[in-house]
């Protein structure tokens, strides 16, 4: 799947889908998903380009197209997000860049 916006929507539809199968999970999942993404210490624009980054370096494409388009609902720029690639790669090394790239075209996607 190469649409990154219908991936993160797949994703998103698959939590709705584990809400009726396993309910347990999906609720703890998502609360600790809303606890974790509110304004503290860190804005959520920040945690969001932090979870891009590791989405990127364990290669998840599915958590790339969620975390880009969170950070793009949080205002990070096109600068921030292409940052966050770069330091991916760094920690990730060559994988992180083909993942890198799929972060950038999911990116470009959603702007």
């Amino acid at each position: 799947m190469s649409n990154y916006s219908e991936q993160a929507k797949a994703v998103f539809d698959f939590i709705g889908t584990l809400s009726k199968e396993n309910p347990g999970v999906a609720e703890g999942f998502v609360k600790m998903h809303h606890a974790t993404g509110e304004d503290k210490a860190l804005s959520a624009k920040t945690k969001e380009l932090i979870a891009l980054g590791i989405a990127i370096t364990i290669r998840c494409e599915g958590c790339i197209a969620c975390h880009v388009q969170g950070a793009l609902q949080a205002g990070a720029t096109k600068d921030e997000i292409v940052e966050t690639i770069g330091v991916a790669v760094v920690m990730g090394g060559g994988p992180s860049i083909v993942y890198g790239d799929k972060a950038y075209k999911a990116m470009k996607e959603m702007m």
